[in-house]
């Protein structure tokens, strides 16, 4: 019965080639992963980055005028929703930005109507 070749760690490898004197093929920095097929890989890229779904933030940015009013709407804007399912949103003028943190418990419930937006628990408005 024939053996396994012995798999060796990275470094292990590399103390080895360098003692021998052989060179590695691999770049320094490169890490070994497991092959996996590309159709895996697509569709998990394709539901990270809702590519041909609708995004919530594109759902709000479309809604934003009617979410804050005209005249807020056009000195501000809705940018991402983080991890923790929290608005951010710029605003560039500081009356705009006081308004906006005054309502935001009520602009937060008629985001929570938008279809697929129900999961935004925050505004988090920043100078911008």
């Amino acid at each position: 019965m024939a053996k396994e070749p012995q798999h060796f760690s990275k470094l292990a490898e590399r103390l080895i080639g360098d003692f021998r004197g052989v060179k590695s093929a691999d770049p320094r920095n490169m890490r070994r992963r497991p092959t996996r097929e590309l159709a895996t890989i697509m569709e998990e890229l394709i539901v990270k980055h809702q590519i041909g779904r609708s995004s919530p933030e594109h759902t709000i940015r479309e809604h934003w005028p009617e979410l804050v009013g005209q005249a807020n709407a056009t000195y501000s804007h809705a940018v991402s929703i983080d991890t923790r399912q929290r608005l951010l949103v710029h605003a560039s003028h500081s009356v705009v930005r006081n308004e906006l943190f005054l309502n935001r418990a009520a602009i937060v419930e008629r985001i929570q109507q938008l279809p697929g937006c129900a999961g935004v628990r925050y505004l988090n408005i920043r100078a911008g």
